[in-house]
């Protein structure tokens, strides 16, 4: 890895995208910006970046699910979580993952360096907005929710794109496959959560993370 940390960033926000840009172009190279999912899936295996610093709520495939996907391809890659969900739950699942970091929207911008520091030396960072009295490896050694382990990683696609209000015939055009398929993976979600409906559906969306409130 170089000195300076090659640094990969991805966010549905342009602002937020320039603005990140901007405040970590002093300390590393930012090799690249993306507004979701699928298109860091698409650049960051030609890239190569020392650090991913992804948002987790993204249009089309989120955060958790892009860094399911690439880890295998990118394994020395470290992962840095953004996010507004304060959810405790969250933060375990993506430290299971793997990830480094994860930090809080609302976090200081030091502590956005400090992750990048840690996730350089091999070491993790939980921002205290979450971890607050509570010792860091309750977090990082605990499982993630048993539901998180329920779902194949095109059932979570599926699952997401649906929660995003899309049709079948939209989830199929993006994911490139027939409205049959994924019918059959909605109805396959739909049995393995013990759900009936698709509110339903959205609630364990949100739940997993996969969509914002």
């Amino acid at each position: 890895m170089s000195a300076r940390p090659r640094v990969l960033l991805a966010d549905d926000h342009a602002m937020l995208l320039e603005a990140f840009t901007r405040l970590l172009s002093a300390s590393c190279d930012v090799v690249g910006a993306v507004r979701d999912g699928r298109a860091l899936l698409e650049a960051a295996p030609g890239l190569k970046p020392d650090v991913i610093v992804t948002d987790i709520s993204m249009p089309g495939l989120n955060g958790v699910d892009a860094c399911r996907q690439l880890r295998p391809k990118l394994p020395d890659t470290r992962w840095v979580f953004l996010t507004v969900n304060e959810d405790a739950d969250l933060a375990r699942e993506v430290f299971r993952l793997g990830a480094s970091a994860f930090l809080l929207k609302s976090s200081a911008a030091s502590e956005l360096f400090t992750a990048i520091q840690k996730a350089m030396a091999g070491q993790r960072y939980l921002t205290p907005l979450i971890r607050r009295d509570m010792p860091e490896g309750v977090f990082l050694n605990q499982p993630a929710p048993a539901d998180a382990d329920k779902l194949t990683d095109r059932e979570r696609e599926v699952l997401q794109l649906l929660a995003e209000g899309r049709t079948m015939k939209e989830v199929a055009a993006v994911l490139r496959v027939t409205p049959r398929t994924v019918a059959f993976h909605k109805y396959e979600v739909m049995r393995r959560l013990g759900v009936r409906t698709g509110a339903e559906l959205v609630q364990y969306a949100v739940k997993l993370g996969l969509v914002g409130r």
